[in-house]
């Protein structure tokens, strides 16, 4: 199908269409349109982000309902309130010529009396998020035992999310012989079990392949030391001066933290997470449209409703847990025709990552070096130059040009450029003149040793692993237990891997050049009332069954067990004088005698020691040349 036209649409849907600049329909609408327009029937259809989705399945249940009844005819499921707002206000837009339509959002955050007000009005199509809706079905708030038609949109994140008790629950509530469209950029198992257990032979259509990236999206990774990931992402928005771009953190913490890090260091950014409240959330995505905001930190759930066009650059701070969330991010871009870059940072322990990624999106990563200080000064320079060049005059300027002619009449031309451009470049020529290199020596064995997601078995030559003596009977899992090593012992999160979490202890690994760090905290460290011991574990290639049955009767766990006769106590191997005869120690004691060793040895990781800490930190860097750090003017254009 070329045209809309051919589709089949009635003429209120066409004429809005004209309206919205709509020219052709996208892949998935050619193939989704025709079939739920003729076809009383399942679907399953599976499309990048970005595609078009929304419209696939709008237009047909804006044609096929009646406008003319009061009675709720549609339900669309979707993950997020951001995303069940953009579709609704879609819909909208859609039917902006169907006379009568009422297309009703509910969503946690906004009240829930106001919007079972708008449903009783006479709601044809309801947009919701699994919560809200679930909450508003138990009190008979809502009624949705005739529609006809039910929409589970980002079907794989509702999943992951853990909404599947809850649809199953919305669900029940609606007839058995309504049709049911799914639609999902990606296809994991548990998608195919909802198609299983929720529809009847349903028709699949597959634009693309299966959880593949479109093509209009370019992958490109860069590899660094863990400390150094805050300073990476500042030198690649300088290098791309007109950045416009959605960060991913995994975290909400993580995703506050670095946006605020940005914004103190004069960078035009904002976060988006799950904790800001629905008015903070509407004014950062206003803000983001509206170009206001440069860099937009978000967590993966948050950014769902995310429909901006021309997004030119998604970076992923750090990797998501499931690799198909990849799929999720990278769709973000490389919107509406347009081109879009991906770019990852990742530490060495996730080299290994972007192996299993590319075989998901079938694509290849290119590796890429970050960008030296003098590369980013000329990016700078010439980017203010060609704004100049392309700026229109003011003629209004024209009444003050005598008075800056007498003041410039003994500079010449080449004089008067200099003096002009010395006032953006020096800024940044002072920031990075002394700037060090922040690209990580790469091997061949980065590649080759596997893809387990950084929760590996085994050490590298440039990796310690640990002994701890806590595990699941402790309540820890991996994600856990990484969390308590990253918050006690102030490291990032990606400064911990390969976290192996046993029954009663576990392993994970550091880089070498912490090991001392690590070891002196956890002298006589306590934890709710016990101690936590931290050990080198010695043996590095065992596998997870014969580590488990080897290892529970060889190592202390809290109070006793077996040692090796070798072993030393703690107190004789680091300090003879740090634990008390009664093996008794607290934090104080601790840090004044082996827990000096973080900041003498620069393992602190505070807000004020992380900034003076890195050779590429504003504040180090200046600090010789006597200039402030240069400031990012925040753009409103």
């Amino acid at each position: 199908m070329s045209t809309f036209q051919e589709l089949g649409l009635n003429e209120d849907l066409l004429h809005a269409i004209t309206d919205l600049g709509f020219e052709k329909p996208s892949d998935v609408q050619a193939k989704a349109i025709p079939i739920l327009l003729d076809e009383d029937t399942d679907l399953v259809a599976l499309a990048q982000t970005g595609t078009g989705k929304t419209a696939a399945f709008g237009f047909p249940m804006l044609h096929k309902i009646d406008v003319n009844s009061r009675t709720t005819q549609g339900l669309i499921l979707s993950p997020t309130r951001e995303l069940c707002l953009q579709i609704a206000n879609e819909l909208k837009l859609y039917g902006k010529y169907c006379k009568g339509l009422n297309v009703t959002a509910i969503y946690g955050g906004a009240s829930i009396h106001d919007q079972a007000r708008s449903v009783k009005r006479g709601a044809q199509i309801i947009v919701a998020t699994p919560g809200r809706m679930k909450d508003m079905i138990s009190r008979n708030m809502v009624d949705i035992s005739k529609i006809e038609y039910s929409v589970l949109d980002e079907a794989d994140e509702m999943l992951n999310m853990g909404f599947y008790e809850d649809i199953t629950d919305i669900l029940s509530h609606t007839p058995e012989d309504k049709n049911t469209w799914l639609f999902s950029a990606t296809m994991p198992k548990e998608v195919s079990r909802i198609a299983k257990d929720f529809m009847h032979d349903p028709i699949e259509i597959t634009v693309g392949n299966k959880n593949e990236s479109t093509s209009q999206v370019s992958h490109e990774y860069y590899l660094v030391n863990a400390r150094d990931r805050y300073q990476a992402l500042k030198r690649l928005c300088d290098a791309n001066p007109d950045i416009f771009s959605v960060v991913f953190c995994r975290t909400k913490r993580d995703t506050q933290k670095v946006a605020e890090n940005l914004i103190e260091d004069g960078y035009s950014a904002g976060a988006l997470h799950g904790d800001l409240s629905q008015n903070q959330r509407d004014l950062v995505m206003k803000s983001f449209r509206n170009k206001q905001i440069q860099m937009l930190v978000a967590t993966d759930v948050a950014a769902r409703g995310i429909d901006v066009d021309d997004i030119t650059h998604v970076i992923n701070y750090q990797l998501p847990d499931e690799a198909e969330t990849y799929t999720h991010r990278s769709g973000r871009t490389g919107r509406a025709g347009k081109t879009g870059i991906s770019m990852v940072i990742v530490s060495k322990s996730e080299v290994r990552k972007i192996k299993s990624i590319e075989r998901i999106i079938k694509k290849e990563f290119e590796k890429k070096e970050i960008p030296d200080g003098m590369e980013i000064c000329e990016v700078q320079l010439m980017s203010l130059a060609n704004k100049i060049h392309n700026t229109e005059v003011n003629d209004e300027i024209d009444k003050y040009l005598t008075s800056i002619n007498e003041l410039f009449v003994d500079t010449d031309k080449d004089e008067l450029i200099k003096k002009f451009f010395s006032v953006e470049f020096t800024r940044f020529y002072n920031y990075y003149q002394k700037s060090k290199n922040l690209n990580a020596p790469s091997s061949s064995r980065d590649s080759e040793r596997g893809d387990s997601g950084g929760r590996g078995y085994g050490s590298s030559a440039n990796e310690t692993r640990y002994f701890i003596n806590v595990g699941r009977k402790d309540g820890y899992d991996w994600m856990k237990l990484k969390d308590f090593l990253k918050e006690v012992l102030e490291l990032g999160r990606d400064d911990v891997f390969k976290v192996d979490v046993k029954e009663s202890f576990s392993f994970f690994n550091t880089e070498k050049d912490i090991q001392e760090k690590v070891l002196a905290f956890f002298t006589d460290f306590k934890h709710d009332g016990r101690f936590v011991n931290v050990e080198v574990s010695e043996d590095k290639g065992r596998s997870r069954g014969g580590r488990s049955g080897g290892r529970s009767g060889g190592r202390r766990d809290g109070g006793g067990g077996r040692r090796r006769r070798d072993d030393k106590p703690r107190g004789d191997r680091r300090s003879s004088g740090r634990r008390s005869d009664s093996g008794s120690g607290n934090r104080s004691d601790r840090r004044s005698s082996g827990g000096d060793r973080r900041s003498s040895e620069g393992g602190s990781r505070n807000r004020s020691d992380r900034r003076s800490s890195g050779g590429d930190s504003r504040r180090s860097e200046n600090s010789s040349s006597g200039f402030d750090r240069p400031r990012r003017s925040r753009r409103r254009d």
